[in-house]
């Protein structure tokens, strides 16, 4: 067991290593001012819809003055707003702006064509169950 566990965390380590490398690739195909943790920034808006900030932070588990300056950058930038939430008037919800949505969705499907073709060769099946392994361990993750 300790040699299958050993080889799943080395590549893990590889995975995530191309990752982040990915990642800051892909933030500054969006917009090259921009670090590489925006990009995952872009993913949970996309699939969350508006967030509050310490939402964000707590989904991607670094602080809030951390957050608060990544969103920063981003507004700066007219690729995320703020708008009041209607639940507290006291708070704000951030969403991905027009330009934003647009700059991020380019890059997510050139992004998702080179996953196509990375996996062209591979069984459907093997595909899907790659997914939910992954899915499995995201949500073990999170608990």
């Amino acid at each position: 067991m300790d040699q299958v566990v050993l080889a799943l965390e080395r590549e893990l380590a590889v995975f995530m290593r191309r990752a982040r490398a990915s990642s800051g690739e892909m933030a500054r195909e969006v917009h090259p001012e921009l670090e590489p943790a925006a990009y995952g920034l872009f993913v949970r808006l996309e699939d969350a819809g508006r967030q509050r900030a310490t939402e964000l932070a707590a989904y991607f588990g670094v602080g809030k003055a951390t957050m608060s300056r990544q969103l920063r950058v981003l507004e700066d930038l007219g690729l995320v707003t703020r708008e009041p939430d209607p639940a507290d008037g006291r708070a704000s919800l951030v969403r991905l702006t027009d330009e934003g949505m647009a700059r991020f969705r380019q890059v997510r499907d050139a992004r998702r064509e080179r996953y196509v073709n990375k996996l062209a060769d591979w069984d459907q099946a093997e595909i899907a169950e790659l997914a939910r392994l992954l899915h499995q361990l995201n949500e073990r993750a999170e608990g």
